[in-house]
């Protein structure tokens, strides 16, 4: 099994970082985008370059764990691996490379004993508290092996009323993004999605919010009424009239059942999915449903994950949700390439895509009682970042346009938030910028095509605390790897570095071409390409398989350990 290669750029950064930095790393990579290919690339370099090293990968659902285990065994056939959930009807340990289930081994550590490596399958599912299975389990094989490394994987970096997983108190130290939704999709890897205002609404109104989401018993009672079933479910079968295969996600087993039954009223063939659907019932329905003999399946907190059907071209979001993870991970189920079908079309009757903006770009949860900050935006003309609220510019005095009244209705791509767009770049020009309002100093950098049309300009607020701050960093390192091989990251603690760093990148060669969308009157960058050889495509590149990243990192690590390791 061949990596492509922003597979194998994740595992070659994962590698970078773990040789860099002591701590716990996750990979955020996109739904659809192969976690367990990844999984069994980490696992195979570990073992086979340090044989006695010893790997737990721990998830929560069974059919992660299955699939994670055929993936293992599809990229090593003959890997010495167990799998031990109960689920599964499996209990098998004391193999190098062990597939487990969270629920399984929450309490079994002594029995596992020493572990070099643990790998995280949704990994945000992780407490930020000390507590919980996963903390359990990781803090008992920590004292074991005080070496212990964690590797986390997840879509969706955050926690509802917590924020980013990296946020105090947490396991893990960084992040890794090592491909993104937009470059996946216009390489063909991921499917669009195309996002409809519906006529139907569902209303939260007089809903209740613990621990920062709605109260189930309450949402249900809410949305699961006879007429706004009737109204949504007449919606989805006139809308979805050329779409073969429908996903309803619902508020509860009661309005899942509910919905079923009102779309079989209407002639179409339709089955329901909950946790207490017996593994064989549930085995014939998935069955059923990707065979084509079942044209939806409405479901109440079951197929988020662990479900991969690439043919679903219409999803039916009739479940309210505060959460950004979860809104993630329902639209996610429709982004894989399809047989026939372009684009998978999303029904957003409980405002999820108005609520948590394009899936491109969904912001982390505030943390319980964070405020948040003040909402920005850029003058087109000198780049001055103001607050929303400004009317003229009081570094330029550009006077912004006067608001428009928002249109109430979705159009296409809403949802995804994307128009990309290419530039070739002659030349890059990095300045320091500093904010007139705030006097907060950041870089700029232009990016110029000869002398055609305006340049697209970026800002990194490095300085700035937070998750901007931290995106930004992360953009700089990267960056700062790329053009002028700066390996070890960046870190900048005063005004004055930056400076250098602006001087050395201009020095530096640019990217050959950027990928952009415009925002608004201004421009995000999304992509840089250097056309080295990890970005080219994967027939172009002869993949290595080099042991030197976690190998030698955790070697290192495990100097004076008792037991052998990576």
């Amino acid at each position: 099994m061949t990596l492509r290669d922003y597979q194998q750029r994740a595992i070659d950064q994962t590698y970078d970082w773990l040789e860099s930095n002591d701590g716990n790393v996750c990979l955020v990579m996109p739904t659809g985008s192969g976690k367990s290919h990844i999984i069994a690339g980490i696992c195979k370099d570990a073992v086979q370059n340090w044989p006695e090293t010893r790997v737990l990968m721990l998830t929560h659902v069974k059919e992660l764990i299955a699939q994670n285990a055929d993936k293992m065994v599809k990229a090593w056939p003959g890997a010495p691996m167990g799998v031990y959930s109960a689920g599964l009807g499996k209990r098998e340990l004391g193999e190098p490379i062990t597939f487990g289930s969270i629920q399984s081994l929450r309490n079994k550590a002594d029995y596992i004993g020493h572990v070099d490596l643990v790998i995280v399958d949704e990994c945000h599912l992780i407490s930020h508290k000390d507590q919980g299975g996963y903390r359990t389990v990781i803090g008992k094989l920590t004292e074991i092996n005080p070496s212990l490394r964690v590797i986390g994987l997840t879509a969706t970096p955050w926690r509802l009323g917590h924020g980013l997983i990296t946020d105090e108190p947490a396991i893990f130290n960084a992040l890794i993004e090592p491909v993104t939704i937009e470059e996946l999709i216009a390489r063909g890897f991921l499917a669009p999605l195309r996002s409809k205002h519906t006529e139907a609404q569902l209303s939260v109104a007089g809903v209740h919010k613990r621990g920062g989401e709605y109260i189930e018993s309450e949402l249900q009672k809410a949305v699961d009424t006879d007429p706004q079933t009737q109204a949504v479910v007449g919606e989805i079968v006139e809308r979805g009239a050329d779409r073969k295969a429908w996903l309803c996600f619902c508020a509860g087993v009661a309005h899942a059942e509910h919905v079923r039954d009102a779309l079989r009223e209407r002639d179409i063939t339709a089955e329901m999915v909950l946790g207490s659907t017996p593994s064989n019932e549930r085995a014939d329905i998935l069955r059923r449903f990707m065979r084509g003999e079942i044209r939806a399946l409405t479901n109440a907190n079951v197929l988020t994950t662990g479900f991969d059907y690439p043919d679903i071209d219409l999803i039916a979001m009739l479940r309210p949700t505060m959460s950004p993870s979860l809104y993630v991970q329902m639209s996610g189920r429709g982004m894989r390439p399809k047989s026939e079908a372009d684009d998978c079309l999303v029904l957003d009757f409980a405002g999820v895509v108005e609520q948590h903006g394009p899936i491109t770009n969904v912001s982390p949860p505030k943390k319980s009682g964070e405020k948040g900050e003040a909402p920005t935006r850029t003058c087109p003309e000198c780049g001055e970042i103001c607050f929303a609220a400004v009317r003229v510019c009081p570094s330029c005095g550009f006077e912004f346009p006067p608001p428009v009244q928002a249109d109430p209705y979705l159009r296409n791509d809403d949802i995804m938030g994307i128009e990309p767009m290419t530039m070739t770049v002659s030349e890059w020009n990095w300045t320091v910028h500093t904010s007139y309002t705030s006097g907060m100093s950041m870089l700029k950098v232009e990016y110029r095509s000869g002398n055609i049309g305006k340049p697209v300009t970026e800002y990194l607020t490095v300085l700035h605390t937070g998750y901007a701050g931290r995106k930004a960093i992360a953009t700089l390192s990267d960056i700062c790897k790329r053009a002028i091989g700066r390996q070890n990251g960046v870190e900048i603690t005063h005004e004055w570095e930056l400076l250098d760093i602006a001087q050395d990148l201009s020095d530096a060669p640019p990217p050959k071409t950027i990928d952009y969308m415009k925002d608004g009157n201004f421009a995000r960058v999304l992509r840089r390409n250097w056309w080295h050889q990890q970005d080219l495509p994967i027939g172009d590149k002869a993949h290595e398989t080099s042991g030197t990243g976690i190998s030698k990192a955790m070697e290192s690590r495990q100097t004076g350990a008792n037991q052998g390791g990576v």
